[in-house]
């Protein structure tokens, strides 16, 4: 008989690393009853069974955000050791093991407004209150970026940075990111020189069509612009 999934279909799973579970497991020396049996007498998820957690195991399924705290209790590790990559603040914040009121506590804004940022995916914290939220998260840029909904406008001011005069998007550039303007400059600087650098040697490439040749290679530097960004922010969040 096949295994049922453990939640309702319309209900959000944070990303599930299967073979972390299985691997996690045989570590300790546990069939999938033990883990069962556990997750059942210690968190009261009397529905799991021993093919639950091989459905997990073997990616037919996937836990939701309660089964896999209970789980990562149960195998005696944290559940950002289970999780695959995070990509939403929701599952940022399961992958660290924190309740919404400690995120909404720590940040600064009220419970409610916070659990509604959760569920439409949108941040709407003001520059104080997304710094907090990367502390508390221990948040790298990228991942910063990507849940507060800035890698847009982040992306537009790095294209106007190095097309014109860099120095005037230090200030935009680092307010967006929240990170101290010393951060940005240097980056800025080096991606302005790439991209001029670029330009320059196609044009004395491409000859008669170096107008041609010099557009397309300045349409897919800023095409990846964020993509050449990240490597020189040295270390994300100091």
């Amino acid at each position: 008989m096949p295994v049922q999934p453990s939640q309702p279909p319309h209900q959000p799973t944070p990303p599930f690393n299967f073979p972390a579970a299985r691997r996690l497991r045989e570590a300790l020396g546990m069939a999938p009853g033990h883990v069962a049996y556990g997750m059942r007498a210690s968190y009261g998820l009397a529905h799991i069974t021993p093919d639950t957690i091989m459905a997990w195991e073997r990616g037919l399924s996937s836990p939701t955000s309660a089964e896999l705290t209970a789980l990562a209790a149960t195998l005696w590790c944290s559940p950002g050791e289970l999780m695959g990559a995070a990509r939403t603040l929701r599952e940022h914040r399961l992958a660290r093991g924190l309740a919404p009121e400690d995120v909404a506590r720590e940040s600064g804004v009220e419970i409610q407004a916070y659990l509604r940022m959760e569920e439409t995916g949108v941040w709407r914290g003001n520059e104080r209150q997304s710094a907090a939220l990367a502390r508390v998260l221990d948040l790298a840029l990228p991942d910063f970026v990507h849940v507060t909904g800035r890698a847009e406008p982040l992306t537009e001011l790095l294209r106007s940075a190095v097309t014109t005069r860099w120095q005037g998007y230090v200030r935009p550039v680092s307010k967006l990111l929240a990170v101290e303007k010393r951060q940005i400059e240097g980056v800025l600087r080096q991606l302005h020189e790439d991209y001029q650098s670029r330009m320059a040697r196609t044009l004395s490439w491409g000859g008669g069509a170096g107008s041609d040749a010099s557009g397309e290679a300045g349409r897919d530097f800023l095409d990846r612009i964020l993509e050449q960004f990240w490597p020189l922010v040295r270390g994300g969040r100091d």
